[in-house]
């Protein structure tokens, strides 16, 4: 990031305080970091502030930034710090826990306010645009994150270099509001939530569940063609399981309380390795079945924080494309090479390119850290190196990621950029070295001695939910035809043209076609409005010339134009593009 934009975003963070401060003089100051894009400060507030006195502040903040004020950063003890800071709770918490840390404790003065912050600011506020940001809107969080305790309130800003910047920003805000997949999802009717049922657990309808079934056949008809075995295994496991593989001390957190059945204590799976290491251990594996390739469309249960909850985004209960490769280490940088050729097959297919709406994040652990990471150097240099390698032939658009690798093994994770600039995660591909050994995984090499595989984890097309998510904003709905729960809508003009529209629909739905027909008593125009709205590729308009046997009358999603096609070819037109996923 430009050091100037992240001094002038940690600035007018600061900024924000004060202008609170000024209309809410008992406000408790949480935090006020710099985030993408911005910054944002967390206020505990007796009277709630509205989006109403959002412009206020905004215009309080540019008359401060007008009078040139400087910040100068001062240097304290902990007991300095906490007369400073006399009152203010989670100041002096912080406080504390820099105290403990034995890390430095400044605060940085501008005007008659200061703040506890490490910095980096401006020397003088005329440093900043302030026709360059924006406030934009008004949140709860969690102090910490943690839902024990308070909430707090957000107000988030935006800031930019330039106004120009800021407003194509903006716009591409707008856009992805429109876009949203939520907003989309109930206007096409493809899936919805309820309180009864519970948070974060999406209810897919008809139209939905054909996505997701398309997407599903799709997924397991590619991977076998790569090799894959498909295979079906429960989506609960003994706890027991968990605490062998480690999951359950780094995991624990966001699973699912245990169940006691019977004898056993039993848990919902937050991930599918285990089962699948105990396939593999069902019998003996020689070199000869290796690499062998597991695969599975695994239900999947994370407790996920009411707060983090994102539509089919990010979700308690998903489905993912997962599988699991037993290699020897030798195969290890030939398989992994095959992955991201398979991942790159599939995002192709799906309508992503490579570079611009999904890249690759080499994330690498921390030696330093004992709790988090398995201790075993040398073979996380030879992991994090061959990712590397992979990722280099490959030519892929990457950056690496310290702390991020999975606590056994470094990972490539395929993130993919949404029309809001944020960044998520869609799947990984992990390479480890450490579930083998505590599953005494073994294969017999060619000298019959015993040897241990190495394992790689990896999805195809992630979590059906979030696929579906990313799909509907990236078409903004209108998905291709392979996909789209309807592919063509059949269009009467009047009663006299009903009969043949009903032939005209067998006809497409014995070609395998979905298909609609709305013989409703509206006028064409109406259902023509109705079917831009729902996003469905093709509208077949039938009057009086149809009705003698003429060529169709093709309105295709998107076009103005009518296109005179007879109906076998027409038939035949859509089933190409649907069996070559394009259109």
């Amino acid at each position: 990031m430009d050091q100037q934009l992240e001094k002038i975003r940690h600035s007018l963070s600061h900024l924000l305080a004060m202008a609170v401060l000024e209309i809410r003089p008992q406000a408790i100051l949480g935090i006020g970091p710099t985030i993408d894009n911005g910054f944002y400060y967390d206020f505990d507030l007796d009277q709630p502030l509205t989006d109403a006195d959002l412009p206020h502040l905004q215009k309080s903040m540019k008359k401060m930034a007008g009078r040139g004020l400087t910040f100068a950063r001062i240097n304290a003890t902990p007991e300095e710090a906490a007369r400073r800071s006399a009152g203010q709770i989670y100041k002096l918490e912080l406080i504390a826990d820099l105290k403990k840390s034995k890390q430095p404790i400044t605060y940085y003065q501008s005007g008659e306010f200061s703040d506890l912050c490490a910095g980096p600011h401006v020397s003088n506020t005329k440093e900043i645009n302030t026709d360059a940001f924006k406030l934009t809107r008004l949140a709860g969080a969690y102090w910490r994150g943690s839902e024990k305790n308070k909430m707090l309130q957000r107000i988030y800003g935006l800031s930019f270099s330039s106004r120009e910047e800021l407003n194509a920003h903006l716009a591409l805000q707008e856009l992805a509001k429109k876009n949203d997949h939520r907003k989309l999802g109930q206007e096409l009717d493809l899936f919805t939530f309820s309180d009864l049922v519970g948070k974060g657990l999406p209810l897919l309808t008809p139209k939905g569940t054909i996505i997701r079934h398309e997407l599903e056949r799709y997924t397991v008809d590619e991977e076998k063609k790569w090799g894959y075995q498909h295979v079906i295994t429960p989506p609960l496991a003994k706890t027991e399981l968990y605490k062998i593989s480690g999951h359950y001390p780094y995991y624990k957190d966001t699973m699912y309380p245990a169940m006691n059945v019977d004898d056993d204590e039993l848990i919902l799976r937050p991930m599918t390795c285990p089962h699948h290491f105990m396939l593999y251990k069902d019998k003996p594996h020689s070199y000869r079945e290796l690499p062998l390739r597991m695969a599975e469309i695994s239900p999947q249960f994370r407790y996920e924080k009411s707060g983090e909850l994102t539509g089919m985004m990010r979700v308690r209960l998903f489905c993912l494309a997962d599988a699991h490769i037993f290699c020897t280490p030798e195969q290890a940088e030939k398989e992994v090479s095959q992955v991201l050729k398979l991942i790159d097959k599939v995002n192709q297919t799906l309508g992503f390119k490579k570079g611009k709406d999904y890249f690759y994040r080499l994330s690498l652990g921390d030696r330093g850290n004992t709790e988090k990471y398995y201790q075993d150097a040398p073979a996380w240099e030879f992991a994090e190196n061959l990712l590397r390698r992979v990722l280099k032939k490959a030519k892929a658009p990457n950056y690496e990621a310290p702390g991020e690798a999975a606590f056994y093994g470094p990972k490539i994770d395929v993130q993919m950029k949404r029309l809001n600039g944020q960044e998520d995660t869609a799947f990984t591909v992990q390479y480890d070295f450490i579930m083998p050994k505590r599953f005494d995984m073994k294969y017999t090499d060619n000298k019959g001695r015993e040897q241990q595989p190495v394992v790689i984890h990896r999805s195809s097309i992630g979590a059906f939910e979030r696929t579906m998510a990313f799909l509907i904003e990236h078409y903004a709905g209108a998905l291709p035809v392979w996909l789209s729960p309807v592919q063509v809508k059949i269009l009467t003009v009047g009663k006299a043209h009903r009969i043949y529209g009903k032939k005209l629909l067998l006809q497409l739905l014995d070609a395998g076609i979905r298909a609609e027909l709305d013989a409703e008593n509206e006028t064409v125009g109406f259902k023509i409005r109705q079917t831009e709205k729902l996003k469905i590729p093709y509208a077949l308009v039938i009057g009086d010339k149809e009705l003698n046997g003429r060529p169709l009358a093709v309105r295709q999603r998107g076009q103005s134009a009518i296109k005179k096609v007879a109906v076998k070819k027409f038939i035949a037109q859509v089933l190409k593009q649907i069996v070559d996923k394009k259109g």
